[in-house]
């Protein structure tokens, strides 16, 4: 053997056997508790580690997060010695989150945990305060996956694909499984929740809200102050949540691989997608008319809607609102209404590309030959589809731009998106109104018995959601 050939052969880079004498089952190195004060786990705020740079001097009171598609941080993995200096100037450092599919094989999902944490190792040895991001696929799973995180230690869980009101609803027992098991095994210090915790999940838990880190909020890394924006509101959770902050950002979870592209919730959502450079039409629950305009790519580029949603002060008929997706196909979002008072209405067969569309199509149009017709859909078959199931659900339906009637206690409630903020009001009772761009304030708006909307938010009927 060549000398050459002996230093690659030897090389801990190589054999990734640095940490050998301080490992658990599998061999699985073990991270080393670190300490944070309570004051800094207050205000936490996480960036993702693609926004890392050498000369940032800005976001360092942030910890550094891996819950992102795995490509973006393979060089983690493959040359760590380059990253480190990268991350040093940072408050901390969660474990990179290689993927724990549950279509993986055993041996896959066994080796991201062991990269997971001899990444974390690798990062304490250096000198970082490192917190262990824990993911678990199915229970077979939890032979290795809590393996190299000390009993006591702060860990991070992300819930962003579990929540139902992301489709993933069949994948929520999954998690509650694992951070069961999590809890029972590890007992950890406090739990960075990276997105929404379910009501059900116990110990520590420190709220991460993934919107606050955002890009939409790179320029605003100053600790806010309790009357601001960021910090008005507070998730309201039971006492055994001790530890609550509104920060960070979520792309990224673990569970089924197909858990990142949106899929319809049910039948009124098929509507967002379709066959590319048509319309299709369909009816809410109230019968009223929509027009969806399908672009290129077979998704929703403009809604128009055949309604004022109870409100003519704030609405015409009929309005558009332009659609645009997030990143990766995540879900359409709506945005504000374009009103026609007094202003042309353009036609919608303008914003189609219309030179895509092949010529078998044309038996497809309509007598205008100017619309792709849908048969509109049967709302007395989606009679339940639109209430609430949680919180998270109306947050998420507002997040993407929804429109919403309610009735509660034989009262008609609506909720609109005027220039962009979210009004709620009694139905054509302007003087009732609350408009506000944070979704909480919209949830404390008092009902005629005096609850708060987030207190009955799942008890109201005849939901309509323009989503």
């Amino acid at each position: 053997m060549t000398l050459e050939n002996y230093q690659y052969r030897t090389n801990p880079l190589f054999l990734r056997n640095q940490f050998a004498d301080n490992t658990g089952k599998y061999g699985i190195p073990m991270i080393p508790k670190p300490y944070f004060s309570p004051a800094e786990l207050n205000h936490l705020r996480l960036l993702r580690f693609d926004q890392v740079k050498s000369d940032d001097t800005k976001h360092r009171n942030r910890m550094v997060h891996f819950f992102l598609y795995d490509y973006l941080f393979e060089k983690v993995w493959e040359n760590p010695e380059k990253t480190i200096e990268m991350l040093r100037p940072y408050r901390g450092i969660l474990t990179p989150d290689f993927s724990m599919y549950i279509e993986m094989p055993q041996t896959i999902q066994l080796y991201n945990t062991f990269r997971n944490r001899w990444c974390g190792a690798y990062f304490a040895e250096h000198g970082l305060r490192v917190i262990p991001a824990v993911s678990w696929g199915e229970e077979s799973s939890f032979d290795y996956c809590f393996e190299g995180i000390e009993h006591g230690s702060i860990v991070a869980v992300s819930t962003y694909m579990f929540h139902e009101s992301n489709h993933h609803a069949s994948q929520k027992e999954l998690f509650m499984a694992g951070y069961r098991e999590l809890i029972r095994r590890i007992e950890p210090e406090a739990i960075i929740c990276y997105s929404e915790p379910f009501p059900e999940m116990e110990g520590n838990i420190i709220y991460v809200d993934y919107e606050l880190s955002s890009w939409k909020h790179m320029e605003d890394d100053i600790v806010p102050k309790e009357s601001t924006k960021h910090t008005h509101g507070f998730l309201t959770l039971p006492p055994k949540y001790d530890i609550i902050t509104k920060t960070g950002y979520a792309s990224k979870g673990g569970g089924s691989a197909g858990g990142g592209k949106w899929i319809p919730k049910n039948k009124d959502d098929e509507r967002f997608k379709g066959q590319p450079n048509t319309i299709k039409v369909t009816r809410d629950k109230n019968g009223a008319k929509r027009e969806t305009v399908i672009g290129k790519k077979g998704l929703a580029i403009r809604e128009r809607h055949y309604t004022v949603h109870k409100r003519p002060d704030k609405h015409s008929e009929p309005h558009d609102h332009i659609i645009t997706w997030d990143d990766l196909d995540e879900h359409p979002d709506l945005g504000s209404p374009i009103n026609y008072y007094k202003n042309a209405i353009p036609d919608l067969s303008d914003f189609l590309e219309l030179e895509r569309i092949e010529p078998n199509l044309s038996e497809l149009f309509d007598e205008g030959g100017k619309s792709f017709m849908q048969s509109p859909i049967d709302s007395s078959k989606c009679e339940d589809e639109g209430r609430f199931t949680s919180i998270s659900d109306f947050k998420w339906s507002i997040h993407c731009g929804a429109e919403i009637e309610f009735e509660y206690h034989g009262q008609l409630y609506t909720i609109i998106r005027p220039e962009g903020h979210i009004n709620i009001a009694k139905a054509f009772r302007p003087d009732t109104e609350l408009e506000s761009d944070d979704v909480e304030d919209i949830l404390d708006y008092r009902m005629d018995d005096g609850k708060k909307l987030r207190e009955v938010i799942t008890e109201v009927t005849n939901v309509i959601r323009t989503v």
